[in-house]
């Protein structure tokens, strides 16, 4: 009786994992074009048994294929692929993608989930080369294009530029156009690390994914023209549904080839 009570359990902790992996199979299938829009997905039963797994985890992956647009359920008829469910990502270009933000913001609403004012933890405060004791307003936003979210973003500003703006500003105008406006710091320079992470529970719900997915992250600090933080911000992107873009150029003499941003300045070849 308690080998079987074991089982049970171990067999609950893996099935999340199963509709995981079922999920992003038919997620690919659907991507890629092997299953067209308008095509019905085979039977939860049927899929059941041609992958091995229980109808409790095909309803699973067919839920987060739902959720993500990918396909449409229809009581007693069954699950079709949604047109237009292969959309391509929104695409941001690298090199000026901080003079393309205002028009990003203008172009896609904006959910003000978070709004305070509150001491920093210590690598936000260094990052931000801010005083001793400087507070910052922290906002967490979710951003989305045709009411579907793609990214979740974490905002930390030094107190003396948040003042100037409030919740409301915050939510319908894009951040860097408060900050011009506020005439405190234009901002002049900034550093940017893209990496991944995992979405956790409160991000996952916020981006309509399941706990674990994964994401691209891009970390920014920007800076003014004395060279005093203006910025931190954390954004975390859907992968499907946001891409980085960086365009380059094959630059240089015969044996000393390389590649190089085109919008960076081209060092002179020489005679």
């Amino acid at each position: 009786m308690h080998q079987q009570g074991t089982d049970r359990r171990v067999n609950v902790a893996i099935e999340p994992h199963k509709a995981r992996r079922l999920y992003l199979l038919l997620r690919d299938e659907i991507s890629s074009g092997v299953r067209a829009p308008g095509v019905r997905l085979a039977s939860e039963p049927a899929l059941a048994a041609e992958h091995g797994v229980s109808r409790v985890t095909v309803r699973r992956a067919l839920d987060l294929l739902a959720a993500e647009g990918l396909v449409l359920r229809r009581p007693g008829s069954g699950t079709f692929v949604r047109h237009g469910a292969s959309a391509r990502p929104v695409v941001a270009d690298l090199p000026n993608m901080l003079s393309a933000l205002i028009a990003m913001g203008r172009a896609s609403k904006v959910r003000l989930l978070s709004f305070d004012y509150l001491r920093p933890p210590p690598d936000i405060a260094a990052a931000l080369a801010l005083d001793t004791d400087e507070r910052v307003q922290r906002s967490v936003r979710v951003r989305m294009i045709d009411d579907a979210p793609f990214s979740y973003l974490i905002t930390h500003v030094p107190e003396r530029i948040g003042t100037t703006y409030s919740e409301a500003d915050l939510a319908t105008t894009p951040f860097l156009e408060l900050v011009e406006r506020s005439g405190i710091a234009a901002p002049e320079r900034a550093v940017q690390t893209i990496s991944a992470a995992l979405a956790g529970p409160e991000m996952a719900e916020a981006l309509g994914l399941g706990i674990g997915a994964a994401l691209t992250t891009m970390t920014r600090t920007v800076f003014d023209r004395d060279g005093r933080g203006v910025e931190h911000l954390q954004a975390f992107y859907r992968p499907d549904r946001y891409a980085f873009q960086f365009d380059l150029l094959r630059t240089g003499n015969a044996g000393a080839r390389k590649w190089t941003p085109a919008d960076a300045p081209r060092a002179d070849p020489g005679p």
